[in-house]
C-alpha cells in the first residue's frame, strides 16, 4: 500500500487569560502506517469538555485555540490510502474515475472531480448511513475532468457514487458540520478536456479514507502520532509474557491491545466474593481452569482495578498498560465501524446497541452462538466468555457463547461502572453501567 509521506505540524497558541487557568501550547502531529511515515490529509480537534470542534487541513500547518486546565481533547486524524500501485497509472490511461472529494471530512463544502473517457450520461447518487439515496442527479457531460461542488446534509457520513458507461465508482464523504444543511447540495461548476494525472492531483482517485484517535488532557507541549496500521502486531511489542502467559498484541489504529482477554490470578468459587488480600483472584466459567485458559478470566471491577477508582490505572495489568477508559472504548468502536467515524454522537448512545458492525467487526469468527460470529476484521478477536452474573438470590455464570462483557476503568456511580458488551447476535456493542460484583472479562490497553 503506498502513501504519500508528511510531517505534519499543528501549533496550538493557547491565549492565557487573566485569573483563568488556561495554557499556552504547541502541540505537534505526525503519522504513520507501522513505522513508514504518511501524509495526513487534516486532523479535528473535538474538546469533549467544552463540546467545540475546530478542523485544520493541510497544508495548513497552526491553529489557534482556549482550552482551560483539566480539558480532555480527542484528536483525530485523517489520511487517504491508495491500492498497491495507483500513483504508478499513466496519465494517458484513460479511465473513468471518481476523485475522494478534498477537503474530506467537509466543514462547509467540498469539491469532487471526476475523469470521463468520451462524451456520454453520468448518473450521480448520494445515500446515506442506511443506505437510503437522499440526491439523484444526471449530466450530459463531455469527455475530460468534471468538477462538482458538494455540500453535505444532515449527517455526518455519506456515500457517492458516479455511473458512466455501464461502469459505477464511489466515495466515502464525511462531515464535521456543526448546523449542516437540511437537504445535499451537488452542482456542476465546471469541466476540461484535460486528463487528470494521478501523481499531481490533490484529489486521489480510488482511495480510501482512514482515521485514527487519540484523546488526551493535555499539561504541556506534546508530540502526538497518529497510527494508521490495523491488524497486525504492535510495532516493537509483538508479545508481552505476564503471569508465565504469552499473550499477543494488535495494533488498531492508535491503539495497541492485548490481542487476548488477560487470565491472571487464583481461581475462587463463584459463590466467593473477591477481597483486597494481597492476592490477585479470578473466576473461571464453570470453576473450570480450563475455560480460564480459553476465555480470559472473569474479575469484579474493584479487585480487577486493584481497588482504586483512578480511570486508566494499571489495575492488574502488566507494567507499561492499563484498563482502557470509557473515551479509549469509544475511540476503538469509532474506528472499526464502517459507518459511523471516531467522534461521532452515535458513541455517546448507552443503554443500547449503537454503532453499525463495531461489534461484527470486533468478534471472532467462531465460537459464538449459531448467527453471531464476527468477520474479527482488524484482528481484537472478541470471545463470548460469558459472566458471573446474578439471578434469584444466587451468583451463577451465564451467557457463554452469546457475550462478551468487558470492563472500562470509568465509574458510573459508587455501585457501577462502565462496560462494554459484544452480543449475540447484534453487530454493534453495548455501553451500559454494571454492578462491581458482576465478572466480566478484562483486555488490556498499551499506555502512550
Amino acid at each position: 500500500m503506498k502513501t504519500r509521506n508528511l510531517h505534519f505540524l499543528i501549533v496550538f497558541f493557547l491565549t492565557t487569560a487573566v485569573f483563568s487557568q488556561e495554557s499556552n501550547l504547541e502541540f505537534t502531529f505526525t503519522a504513520i502506517d507501522s513505522t513508514s511515515y504518511v501524509q495526513l490529509d487534516s486532523v479535528m480537534v473535538m474538546n469533549r469538555t467544552q463540546g467545540d470542534e475546530n478542523m485544520v487541513y493541510w497544508p495548513d500547518t497552526a491553529i489557534s485555540l482556549e482550552i482551560a486546565a483539566g480539558d480532555t481533547l480527542l484528536y483525530v486524524g485523517y489520511a487517504t490510502f491508495y491500492p498497491v500501485g495507483i500513483n504508478d497509472i499513466k496519465p494517458e490511461a484513460e479511465q473513468f474515475r471518481v476523485y475522494q472529494n478534498y477537503p474530506n471530512p467537509v466543514t462547509g463544502q467540498s469539491m469532487v472531480s471526476m475523469f470521463i473517457p468520451n462524451n456520454g450520461k453520468v448518473r450521480i447518487s448520494v445515500s446515506d448511513v442506511q443506505g437510503r439515496i437522499i440526491l439523484l442527479k444526471e449530466y450530459q457531460l463531455e469527455r475530460g475532468r468534471q468538477d462538482f461542488r458538494f455540500v453535505p446534509g444532515s449527517g455526518k457520513l455519506f456515500f457517492l457514487t458516479a455511473s458512466w458507461n455501464g461502469r459505477s465508482e464511489s466515495i466515502k464523504i464525511l462531515s464535521t458540520k456543526q448546523q449542516a444543511a437540511q437537504k445535499c447540495v451537488l452542482d456542476h461548476i465546471g469541466s476540461s478536456n484535460e486528463t487528470i494525472s494521478l501523481k499531481a492531483s490533490p484529489w486521489p482517485a480510488n482511495g480510501s479514507v482512514k482515521e485514527s484517535g487519540i484523546i488526551d488532557m493535555p499539561v504541556s507541549n506534546n508530540d502526538y502520532t497518529f497510527q494508521f496500521m490495523d491488524n497486525g502486531p504492535c510495532p516493537g511489542t509483538p508479545t508481552v509474557t505476564y503471569g508465565g502467559q504469552v499473550y499477543n498484541t494488535v495494533q488498531i489504529l492508535s491503539q495497541c491491545w492485548l490481542k487476548e482477554n488477560l487470565n491472571i490470578g487464583t481461581m475462587i468459587d463463584v459463590s466467593e466474593e473477591m477481597t483486597d488480600n494481597g492476592t490477585i483472584e479470578k473466576y473461571c466459567y464453570d470453576n473450570h481452569l480450563d475455560s480460564c485458559a480459553k476465555y480470559g478470566g472473569l474479575y469484579q471491577w474493584p479487585e480487577m482495578m486493584q481497588y482504586s477508582t483512578l480511570q486508566g490505572t494499571q489495575g492488574i495489568c502488566p507494567v507499561g498498560w492499563h484498563i482502557p477508559t470509557d473515551d479509549e472504548w469509544k475511540i476503538l468502536e469509532g474506528g472499526v465501524d464502517s459507518q459511523y467515524g471516531i467522534g461521532d454522537p452515535e458513541w455517546d448512545i448507552s443503554y443500547y446497541f449503537r454503532g453499525f458492525d463495531a461489534g461484527y467487526n470486533l468478534k471472532t469468527t467462531q465460537g459464538w452462538n449459531e448467527g453471531g460470529n464476527g468477520s474479527d476484521l482488524y484482528g481484537f478477536s472478541g470471545l463470548p466468555a460469558g459472566a458471573r452474573g446474578y439471578d434469584g438470590g444466587v451468583y451463577l455464570f451465564v451467557a457463554i457463547g452469546a457475550y462478551c462483557n468487558l470492563w472500562s476503568s470509568t465509574r458510573h456511580t459508587d455501585y457501577a461502572d462502565w462496560a462494554h458488551m459484544l452480543g449475540f447476535p447484534s453487530s454493534g456493542v453495548i455501553s451500559f453501567p454494571s454492578s462491581t460484583e458482576y465478572g466480566y472479562s478484562l483486555r488490556c490497553l498499551k499506555d502512550d
